[in-house]
């Protein structure tokens, strides 16, 4: 029983690994897409690419990094705790038998995975934006502490925290359940038709095949696109509800629907609930494969197949 004594402990190690690896390698792109989703003012009138240019001629090369260190922090648990999660859902699921398919199944253990991982990482995420919203020579945040303390005294408490954790969950369950649906269908559907082409027998149990590795970077890319679109102007919302204090008109930011409304009339549908879509499936795409890719090579490593 070896093997299954510390199961949960390697599936979280392997969930946490995967996330830092996708997050780190797409960190200069989260970073420009705060400034442009809130419109921060030093770089409103600039587009993307623009964006990433401007950055480290203002703040340094480590100026794309920035809110990095609390986003590890975060991403850790945040992964880990997503696919642990998946896996006790799923099986949660499926005990029940509900009658319905097992692409439903993934739907629903998925968004919930995605959901109690939210929530368990939320300040750390509101932290992470404060920090990475701000630019050099005008810090109100000297580090991740110091936002904590800050939050915590000058936001009303415990609940400063959770500003904006609304549009996060309405958006969250959509787009996790979709990620997992979506990367499930197009791995069963791959198996089924092109068994030889597609796939391989996993390293730690020849019996179960997998998908090789540049088809797992497609079908977890393509799966990221897709729900990315559907839940981006959440996105936004969620953003912008984090900032709050620092922004100039977040008074009318208090809820989430006010906010939508909001940025629809200040900013139209392109140029605000969209705003920094391109920028996303780029960052999105390799982030979503190499966090997939990861994971399945550590899943095997870890022998949790």
């Amino acid at each position: 029983s070896a093997r299954r004594d510390f199961y949960w402990l390697r599936s979280f190690i392997a969930g946490g690994v995967a996330g830092c690896c996708a997050k780190t390698t797409t960190a200069p792109l989260d970073r420009v897409k705060i400034l442009l989703q809130a419109h921060n003012h030093h770089y409103k009138h600039l587009g993307v690419f623009s964006t990433l240019c401007a950055v480290p001629k203002k703040e340094g090369y480590l100026g794309l990094y920035k809110g990095n260190g609390a986003m590890m922090i975060r991403i850790f648990p945040y992964g880990a705790i997503q696919f642990m999660a998946f896996d006790q859902y799923k099986k949660v699921v499926i005990k029940k038998q509900l009658g319905i398919s097992g692409h439903v199944h993934r739907l629903m253990a998925g968004s919930m995975a995605g959901i109690t991982a939210v929530i368990c990482t939320y300040p750390l995420d509101m932290v992470r934006v404060r920090l990475a919203f701000q630019v050099k020579g005008e810090h109100k945040y000297m580090g991740i502490i110091h936002a904590f303390k800050m939050i915590y005294t000058k936001e009303g408490g415990f609940s400063g925290f959770y500003r904006g954790l609304m549009p996060t969950v309405v958006g969250m369950a959509p787009y996790a359940g979709f990620s997992f649906f979506t990367f499930g269908t197009l791995k069963s559907i791959g198996l089924a038709q092109a068994p030889n082409l597609l796939g391989r027998p996993s390293l730690d149990n020849p019996d179960v095949l997998v998908l090789k590795t540049h088809v797992n970077l497609l079908c977890g890319g393509i799966a990221g696109a897709i729900a990315q679109t559907i839940s981006y102007p959440l996105d936004v919302t969620r953003r912008r509800m984090q900032l709050g204090a620092v922004l100039p008109d977040s008074e009318k930011c208090l809820t989430m629907v006010q906010t939508l409304k909001y940025v629809y009339q200040q900013h139209g549908i392109r140029r605000g609930l969209y705003r920094g879509l391109s920028l996303n499936y780029i960052r999105c795409i390799p982030s979503q494969a190499v966090a997939f890719t990861t994971y399945e090579l550590m899943k095997q490593f870890l022998h949790l197949n």
